[in-house]
């Protein structure tokens, strides 16, 4: 008995201790409530900054490089050398265009040289400034050229964008084509002096947006402003030799179906053909394309009409070469079956001869 007192005595003083001290180093159950909570609203901010990101990032990336032997006695300058390549070219690993590296860095201690292979492999690690544009992302870029078809811009002076037609509101800009480059009435009524410098600013104005405008149907604004400046929304990334450029919008809705161009469907022969009867030879359907042409070359202007009968010259006489080599064919295969079949013939009249050459010998 006075042993489990003892005990009991000494294990409450523990408790004691450790209430009375510093706290218990078990977690309670609100504590680990808690951190959870602080670790979904941590994995919740994470989410929002990855969404928030802007189009330039700073990437902490690891690679694996083949340096040359040529850089044997420095293989930092040969992995710089490397780096420097990458720069203004679109990596996909990355994701974007690289623009500068720093802070290079090899993950291992040595290099491995496999093989016959004289090239020193190695890891590095390195900070390179990204410049990653994402679709749905609103850009700024100043306006470089004006077509009927599209819109050129310049991100940051460096980056192509083209907006189509059918990503411009038709119900609200119109193009407006420019006077052409050597229309005698620009700049004709011009005195000299300062009006002449006016009107040499407004050529190389039209020269620059390739001799038109985009202009408010309303107001007559231009498109981007005075200065040019103009914001899009990316709907498209094309990657051509390592270059990045972009496709943009202007329109309320930049991912609507409505926007998309209709593709146009060559109905020609169709249309010349509907109205033939099923009974009708090919010969007859010929002709009646053949006219159907003819009619239709009235309503061309005079040099149309004249490549079209050009063209339809061509036709004939290529038709009428393979017409005839056709012939030549087929009189070749004509002839060599005849030869076949008179070689076939003397053959045969030869081993009669034979057989009764033996049957005489036999009777006599």
């Amino acid at each position: 008995m006075p042993d489990a007192t003892l005990t009991h005595k000494t294990k409450k003083r523990k408790h004691a201790v450790e209430t009375n001290g510093e706290p218990s180093p078990k977690r309670s159950k609100k504590d680990g409530a808690t951190k959870d909570v602080k670790r979904k609203e941590k994995a919740k901010d994470k989410g929002k900054a990855r969404a928030d990101t802007g189009e330039f990032k700073l990437i902490d990336a690891t690679m694996s490089v083949s340096i040359p032997p040529v850089f044997a006695n420095s293989l930092r300058t040969g992995a710089e050398e490397m780096l420097d390549s990458m720069v203004m070219r679109y990596i996909p690993a990355l994701q974007g265009v690289v623009l500068a590296h720093d802070n290079l860095q090899f993950i291992d201690s040595t290099a491995t040289v496999k093989a016959d292979c004289p090239f020193a492999n190695c890891r590095i690690a390195f900070a390179a400034t990204v410049w990653s544009p994402h679709v749905g992302m609103k850009l700024i870029g100043k306006v470089n050229l004006c077509s009927p078809d599209h819109v050129s811009l310049l991100v940051h002076r460096t980056f192509n964008v083209s907006i189509p037609r059918h990503h411009i509101p038709s119900d609200q800009w119109e193009f407006e084509h420019g006077p052409a480059e050597n229309d005698p009435e620009f700049g004709a009524g011009t005195e000299e002096g300062e009006g002449n410098e006016e009107a040499k600013e407004l050529q190389e104005e039209d020269k620059v947006e390739g001799g038109g405008r985009w202009v408010h149907k309303l107001t007559g604004d231009q498109l981007g402003g005075p200065e040019g400046y103009l914001e899009f929304t990316v709907i498209g990334l094309t990657i051509a030799n390592q270059m990045l450029s972009l496709v943009g919008s202007i329109q309320y809705d930049p991912f609507s179906p409505d926007h998309v161009p209709e593709r146009a469907i060559l109905t020609t022969t169709t249309n010349k053909t509907r109205d033939i009867p099923p009974t009708t030879s090919l010969q007859e359907v010929e002709m009646l394309i053949d006219g159907a042409d003819e009619d239709s070359d009235d309503d061309l202007p005079p040099a149309n009409q004249l490549a079209s009968t050009l063209s339809r010259k061509q036709a004939a006489t290529d038709k009428a070469s393979s017409k005839e080599d056709m012939e030549d064919e087929d009189a070749s295969k004509k002839e060599k079956k005849r030869k076949r079949s008179v070689k076939k013939d003397s053959e045969e009249s030869k081993d009669k001869k034979k057989h009764e050459g033996k049957k005489r010998k036999k009777t006599s």
